[in-house]
């Protein structure tokens, strides 16, 4: 279901953006690095990626984004890697001030370091979370924009290979990126 259900929910952001391309204030694309660190994780990971961004109206947008992301759990047990793909509406109080909130699809495969053959060693799943945050939208020109923003996710990982840990995979997110006006 949530699969389905986010394949409905990026189609209609799709058509929304579609729409929404030729009144559209501003469209944009560029890089975004950033930093993340899950509440069960050891420490926290750089993460890199892109963004494209459509500013529907003065007080509302869209953003896309894939990003790439890695972090161990249990001791280096586990080793998490993920890509990623998000879409976010973006409330925009002021003007280079905005707010999000948005579901993202992740990609994500779970490596496991065991010495028991019965343990999988490798697993590769597909899971919707969920996040909410704000951020700033700085221009640096004509058609440029610096962009930083926080970002909380929701997202619940199962990790039943390991035994006995009570894992936490929910993250935050610091990015910045440039935007570059198309």
């Amino acid at each position: 279901m949530s699969k389905n259900f986010f394949m409905k929910f990026a189609a209609l952001a799709m058509a929304a953006l579609l729409a929404g391309s030729a009144e559209a204030q501003d469209f944009s694309l560029g890089p975004q690095i950033g930093y993340q660190k899950a509440q069960g994780a050891e420490e926290g990971k750089m993460m890199a990626g892109a963004a494209l961004r459509l500013k529907l109206s003065s007080n509302f947008g869209v953003e896309g984004a894939i990003n790439y992301r890695q972090e161990k759990f249990s001791g280096g047990n586990l080793t998490v890697r993920s890509w990623p793909v998000m879409v976010t509406g973006m409330i925009y109080p002021l003007p280079i001030v905005y707010g999000a909130v948005g579901a993202g699809w992740y990609n994500t495969k779970f490596e496991y370091a065991s010495s028991n053959p019965r343990i999988a060693v490798e697993d590769t799943r597909q899971e919707v979370g969920w996040h909410f945050g704000g951020g700033l939208e700085l221009p640096i020109g004509k058609r440029t924009k610096l962009a930083g923003d926080i970002r909380y996710v929701f997202l619940n990982y199962d990790f039943d290979q390991v035994p006995g840990v009570q894992l936490d995979s929910d993250f935050y997110m610091l990015t910045v990126g440039m935007q570059f006006g198309l």
